[in-house]
């Protein structure tokens, strides 16, 4: 299992969960903060909560973690909602027996690796030699301010961007 808030879901994010599908038979890529009520604030990454770092709903991540996913030619991959912020839910989400696949970046990630390994879930931490190469924010900026952010996505997520209605501030320019 992956996670992640994937908003939007970029090159980084198929890295990672190419890299742990090549280390299992079936991989679920768990969505966090799949519900905007009860997104709560972390210590370790304090701008994760905010209503401009979720502009996209479940459904919208779940499609473009499936079509990325697909067009990479990766799977099967199931994606689940994941309540990263409430452990005590982990076990009517996290599949029995799942690893938990984690790359460390930040403060965050050693927080999640962290509280897994609290509550007895097997990790295993994933190689990322050039370290994090691109953001869901450095992607939601260009977005804001017409910048090339199709370039920091798989093509299958710009579509997918590219069908959704009107975000206001976010709305990406459409292709002529």
């Amino acid at each position: 299992m992956i996670h992640g808030r994937f908003q939007p879901f970029h090159n980084g994010h198929l890295e990672y969960l190419t890299a742990a599908a090549a280390r299992c038979r079936t991989l679920y890529a768990g969505v966090t903060n799949p519900d905007r009520l009860r997104v709560r604030p972390e210590p370790e990454d304090p701008l994760r909560h905010l209503p401009e770092s979720n502009p996209f709903t479940f459904i919208e991540r779940l499609a473009m973690v499936s079509a990325a996913a697909e067009e990479a030619g990766v799977g099967p991959v199931t994606v689940i909602p994941f309540p990263v912020n409430e452990p005590e839910l982990w076990g009517d989400y996290v599949p029995p027996g799942a690893v938990q696949y984690l790359r460390l970046f930040s403060p965050w990630g050693a927080a999640k690796l962290e509280r897994f390994r609290a509550l007895g879930y097997r990790t295993e931490l994933l190689d990322a030699p050039d370290g994090k190469q691109v953001s869901g924010a450095d992607v939601r900026e260009a977005m804001r301010t017409g910048g090339d952010w199709r370039r920091l996505v798989p093509p299958a997520v710009a579509r997918v961007v590219d069908a959704l209605p009107d975000r206001g501030a976010l709305a990406p320019p459409r292709p002529a």
